[in-house]
């Protein structure tokens, strides 16, 4: 994977962006699939699918907006779709699938119509069809679980796939013995349509037109789903595009249920303690299940917690976005945001609970213009005030130290000169609360930006200790980079903290384009040793809000050798003894995750603690001494 580097504004501003294929009149109009139908016929154990490619005109944003010209699966006789026909089939059942290509220019070469369940092996997992031509396979489904097919004109890798046929994914499902005729999960397939390559599907940088899709559609029209207070909800997240997405809930953990690759999906031990998380991420190519609950009645997020995966993109014709459509906008959710976001629409009634009365406890959190800010660079920061102590400096963002069951109510000022917001990322609270300009909330009563020089008053309180984080959900891109995040803990006894014991480590983007390359910790790109000391114990806890890099791994090592710590917490949730493990100390995050590791060490020396990127380049390194 090579790095791509930001604009210095960190805006993604496209005025001289080329122009995307404009469809001729004759080219035919392509439907998005809500992945709510199979294909084919079932009868006596068999499915009968016929199923071709053609040409079409596709439109990721609303249907009257622009459109590309790409390829896309059909079944015979029937509409083009993005994603491709959903086939889903019991276990067990056979498939016997006809694919025609009706594409000239070269052969149609398909991936995944295939026994599941077992590691796709080459021949057997592909089929080619020359121009005109057709096709037919038969096989059994095979294991239950969530997979996918896909093609391509030519053979390549799925995830180095020109635009034209990045549209040539589909889900397969392969339901177990005995499940209702009518399931009632969601299928949501992930694609990535760009002009120009992006190699490793590394978006970090201005002037790339690019489309994130869930089921082929663009935030703010992808489908807006609605629930009720209780309701379980499953989602099954196929990702075919060539990028790494971590999939962030507001408001609710969920359980991950299965993960897979494609080929094979492992379904976790249903007896074995669930693994409860608010944010997932999950590769090109994998595919994830999972379940919730609602507990709280309200406007909730489900998006990808890498910024440029959310950013609002400019039309497809070439045109750039208005200004007022870049920045400082009055609706955030609307105007600003796009790509890998679904609004989810919670409603009913809160369980009614009976708490004693309580007093808040009363912060202030200042969002302010840091030292050599300007319009084009800015330098932003957090501030807070708790009673008579204020924090300093403002990079990086202060730790905000809360008590379990103990109510909050946190003043947010804005100081800036363009609205904000603040997100409680991880929290359970109300809607209204949770952040999201012109989203969160219920009804009429919508949270709103924070207008420069007006503020905002957010009350929750915190139902579980645990490592959370805060950040703008405004302009997030923009005001990320400037330095506005930090790490918020919930304690059972905040007067009990030991900061000589309990290392928060704050992994963000650097300020300056010049240093986009590298990742800070805790506000620096030097950060000063971590002094430990033999036979103690120590909490680390490693919070990823960095705006553009969905697959960093740390590491921290002794020499080459890496050491062993102790999970004990992700994303603020504790975890259960069998999955509290002694482990390597390695850990892969996306932007958005939080873990937690205990470290005891047990001989002195000098190591050091690395974040890479995927491909390995070192991106921070803080020296870690044990004495």
């Amino acid at each position: 994977m090579r790095l791509s580097i930001l604009a210095a504004s960190g805006v993604l501003l496209v005025p001289s962006t080329p122009r995307a294929p404009v469809a001729p009149a004759a080219v035919e109009r392509i439907a998005t699939n809500d992945n709510r139908a199979s294909a084919g016929t079932l009868r006596d154990g068999v499915l009968t699918v016929h199923l071709e490619v053609r040409e079409g005109e596709w439109h990721p944003d609303r249907e009257t907006d622009a459109g590309l010209v790409v390829r896309a699966f059909a079944e015979k006789g029937k509409r083009l779709l993005v994603p491709g026909p959903l086939i889903r089939v019991p276990e067990g059942t056979e498939i016997h699938a006809f694919v025609s290509n009706t594409i000239s220019q070269g052969t149609l070469v398909v991936h995944g119509l295939s026994t599941r369940g077992t590691a796709a092996n080459g021949a057997a997992d592909t089929i080619q069809i020359a121009p005109g031509a057709t096709r037919d396979v038969r096989f059994i489904a095979g294991a239950p679980g969530t997979y996918y097919y896909w093609a391509s004109i030519g053979s390549v890798a799925q995830n180095e796939r020109p635009g034209s046929d990045e549209e040539l994914d589909a889900a397969f499902i392969v339901d177990p013995r005995g499940a209702p005729s009518k399931p009632r999960d969601r299928v949501f397939v992930i694609s990535l349509w760009s002009k120009a390559p992006t190699p490793g599907g590394l978006i970090a940088r201005a002037g790339l037109l690019t489309r994130f899709t869930i089921n082929g559609k663009s935030w703010p029209n992808t489908e807006r789903l609605t629930y009720a207070v209780g309701d379980s909800i499953r989602f099954r997240i196929v990702n075919t595009s060539s990028a790494v997405h971590p999939m962030h809930l507001h408001g609710f953990y969920f359980d991950v249920n299965s993960r897979g690759n494609g080929s094979v999906d492992s379904v976790f031990d249903r007896t074995a303690s669930p693994r409860r998380v608010v944010t997932e991420r999950t590769s090109s190519g994998r595919t994830f299940s999972m379940t919730w609950v609602p507990e709280r009645p309200g406007n909730w997020l489900f998006h990808c917690h890498d910024n440029f995966h959310v950013l609002r993109n400019a039309p497809l014709d070439g045109t750039p976005l208005p200004a007022e459509q870049l920045q400082h906008v009055t609706n955030h959710a609307r105007d600003m945001m796009g790509g890998l976001v679904m609004g989810i629409e919670v409603r009913g009634a809160a369980p009614v609970q009976v708490t004693r009365a309580a007093s808040p406890r009363k912060l202030r959190l200042v969002a302010r213009s840091d030292s050599g800010s300007t319009e084009s660079s800015p330098a932003y920061g957090y501030m807070l005030q708790d009673g008579a102590t204020t924090s300093s400096p403002l990079l990086p963002g202060p730790t905000i130290l809360l008590k379990r069951g103990e109510p909050v109510s946190i003043t947010v000022v804005n100081e800036l000169r363009e609205a904000t917001a603040v997100h409680w990322h991880g929290i359970e609270l109300e809607s209204y609360f949770d952040g999201v300009a012109g989203f969160s909330g219920r009804g009429r009563r919508i949270t709103p930006a924070i207008a420069p020089g007006d503020s905002f008053v957010a009350r929750f309180t915190p139902p579980r200790a645990g490592t959370f984080m805060y950040h703008p959900h405004a302009d997030e891109v923009r005001q990320q980079q400037a330095g506005l995040s930090g790490v918020l803990l919930v304690l059972d006894d905040p007067g009990t903290w030991d900061p000589a014991h309990d290392k928060v480590l704050l992994l963000t983007v650097p300020r300056l384009a010049a240093d986009f390359a590298k990742t800070l910790i805790n506000g620096s790109l030097a950060p000063p040793p971590l002094d430990l000391r033999v036979g103690e114990r120590y909490r680390l806890r490693i919070v990823d809000v960095h705006t553009f890099r969905p697959s960093m791994i740390v590491r921290l090592l002794r020499d080459s050798t890496l050491g062993t710590w102790r999970a004990l917490a992700k994303d603020g949730m504790t975890l259960p003894g069998d999955q509290a493990t002694i482990r390597l100390s390695i850990q892969q995050m996306g932007n958005g995750e939080t873990y937690d590791f205990e470290l005891a060490p047990t001989e002195p020396g000098d190591l050091r603690m690395t974040v890479s990127a995927a491909n390995g380049v070192v991106l921070a390194t803080m020296p870690v001494r044990v004495r």
